[in-house]
């Protein structure tokens, strides 16, 4: 009788044991569905502002990545300039990277990545730039002899024309930054148009200061 009633007894915690794993393992799968879903509804949001802009301040922050790498090739700047391009560097390589991921997310794979080439040295086909969506206006972009100019600068002369280019490429990323907090909708894509606009304006007051101290 003792051993009846402690089978019974082991058999009822086992089933109690058995419902109370079911009943935990069915809460995620009812949580999932959500967290997929608000996933969904932001990457679905957004309008052609947002991409017009985040497919050319794509492009916007490769060339300023790219005149960076042009100064830190060289071994006579100033040691402020070439931290300040390193930091430029850093900081707007992941931001590429985000706004890229945005792209596809949207469907819009391509709009940067596939243009870039006729915007590495823009001033060549002024008719395939025109054509560029979200490159209208995009300002402060560096033309063909401005990056030659950069890269056959030495010492003094490179750190000055480096912050002289830069600063004209930030106050444009600044100026079409704003433009997109009137008229984006996405809200990832507006978070980063303010962390742009004060970032850069940053950056353009310290450049300013470096440009004075050259």
């Amino acid at each position: 009788m003792t051993t009846k009633t402690l089978t019974a007894s082991i058999g009822a915690f086992a089933l109690a044991a058995t419902l109370a794993g079911c009943g935990s393992s069915e809460e995620p799968s009812e949580s999932a569905p959500e967290t997929t879903q608000s996933t969904e509804e932001v990457s679905a949001q957004y309008n052609d502002a947002d991409v017009d802009y985040v497919s050319g301040m794509a492009m916007h922050h490769q060339q300023a990545v790219e005149m960076s790498d042009i100064l830190l090739e060289k071994d006579d700047v100033d040691q402020e300039v070439t931290t300040l391009a390193e930091d430029i560097r850093e900081a707007q390589g992941p931001e590429i990277e985000q706004m890229e991921a945005w792209l596809d997310a949207w469907g819009e794979t391509g709009t940067s990545d596939g243009d870039m080439e006729g915007m590495d040295h823009g001033d060549g086909d002024m008719e395939d730039m025109d054509s560029m969506e979200g490159m209208s206006d995009m300002e402060g972009m560096m033309s063909e002899d401005d990056l030659s100019e950069l890269e056959n600068a030495t010492g003094t002369e490179a750190s000055r024309l480096f912050l002289e280019q830069m600063i004209a490429h930030h106050e444009g990323a600044v100026s079409s930054a704003e433009a997109h907090l009137e008229n984006g909708e996405n809200p990832e894509a507006l978070e980063l148009s303010e962390t742009i606009i004060s970032d850069q304006q940053a950056e353009i007051d310290e450049m300013e200061t470096m440009l004075e101290d050259l």
